[in-house]
């Protein structure tokens, strides 16, 4: 079997707490213990695109297993095959730059490339191993929407950190007595909504794969008020899809691959409360401080695990392979099995008939009851 003399590893689309733990992890793994020399691709597949690397050193990845962002940045506007270039003009054209990827891969002479990322940068890397590239990727995403894995690094520190605002949500709504209406990350799917809701006690969740009624809500909020709980808290994920409206679209972004920016899902809510039921009512959006700070200890482990998973399957020429958290396990699943469609909350999941048996409602219920 040949060396893994040059190893590429890049990390795409957006930050996510355990990057820095996953490249520190994939580097030293793969010097230690197949000698092989480590080039850190700058700001994902964009920088993949505009030749931007340099090589990682043992000193480079010592001491960033607790560090949020990451060393090599990153960027969710690199697709290659939709790559946005601005002109003479200023006016900005999409391309099809995917050509020079593969020009620079194999001018820096690469053995294989370790790609970090979410759907976005899996589908990328399964449209390069076509063309011929050798790939090894690495699950990351604060939302779980990846298929073939049961957790995505970045998730858990998201899920505590939206946890810890909806705890200290708790005291501020119950000392004015009003409604708090707090907004999560999550995209097309509701795992922070649901985990976090769960774990801080939300009274109301809503969450993109489960439609709900406005009625529903509003019985919730009023039937606790009426039993002496003069505040609720209603955790909403980005992507909830609102009665008669759908889903609440921030704005557009032609330069991703997937144009859409969620955002306002809470805003909504809120005035929609306060209309119906002149409760006083108040809205909190986390946004970017889901993705920020330290990854927790869950994220650290899970992220040092695959790391050395990519660089073995890497250094054994197992490509097209993705590390994937099966159970207690790290395994490797094909690539295409975690991008056939996107991991949504099922209607069956056990944290959905947790949260409705201790009371809280998904404003889908027909006969509500005290939580």
């Amino acid at each position: 079997m040949d060396k893994l003399a040059r190893l590429g590893v890049l990390t795409g689309g957006g930050d996510c707490p355990g990057l820095n733990a996953v490249i520190r992890a994939v580097a030293k793994s793969a010097m230690n213990d197949y000698d092989t020399t480590i080039l850190g691709i700058e700001d994902g597949f964009e920088g993949f695109v505009q030749g931007r690397m340099h090589e990682l050193k043992n000193a480079d990845v010592s001491g960033i297993i607790n560090l949020g962002g990451t060393l090599l940045g990153t960027s969710n506007r690199g697709d290659p095959w939709h790559f946005p270039v601005t002109g003479a003009g200023g006016q900005v054209e999409i391309q099809d730059l995917s050509d020079r990827v593969v020009d620079h891969y194999r001018r820096w002479q690469l053995d294989a490339l370790i790609a970090i990322g979410g759907d976005g940068t899996l589908n990328i890397s399964a449209k390069l191993s076509a063309r011929g590239l050798n790939i090894v990727a690495v699950p990351k995403t604060i939302d779980n929407d990846l298929m073939a894995t049961d957790q995505t690094f970045g998730h858990d520190t998201a899920v505590s950190i939206a946890t810890e605002a909806i705890d200290r949500l708790h005291t501020t709504a119950s000392a004015h007595h009003r409604v708090m209406v707090i907004e999560v990350m999550g995209r097309y799917a509701g795992w922070i909504a649901l985990s976090a809701g769960l774990a801080g006690g939300a009274d109301i969740i809503l969450i993109p794969e489960i439609p709900f009624q406005w009625e529903a809500v509003y019985r919730k909020v009023r039937e606790r008020s009426q039993h002496g709980k003069r505040f609720s808290i209603v955790c909403v994920a980005e992507g909830a899809r609102c009665p008669e409206v759908g889903e609440i679209v921030k704005s557009y972004d032609v330069q991703r691959t997937d144009a859409r920016q969620l955002g306002g899902v809470a805003d909504f809510v809120a005035k929609k409360i306060t209309e119906a039921t002149e409760l006083e009512t108040r809205v909190t959006v986390l946004g970017h401080l889901q993705r920020g700070g330290a990854p927790t200890p869950f994220d650290r482990i899970l992220a040092t695990k695959f790391g050395a998973l990519a660089a073995r399957l890497a250094a054994t020429r197992q490509f097209g392979m993705m590390t994937a958290l099966h159970g207690t396990r790290v395994v490797p699943v094909p690539i295409q099995d975690a991008i056939a469609q996107l991991k949504l909350v099922p209607p069956d999941d056990p944290m959905i008939a947790a949260a409705r048996s201790v009371g809280t409602s998904f404003g889908n219920e027909c006969v509500s009851r005290p939580g």
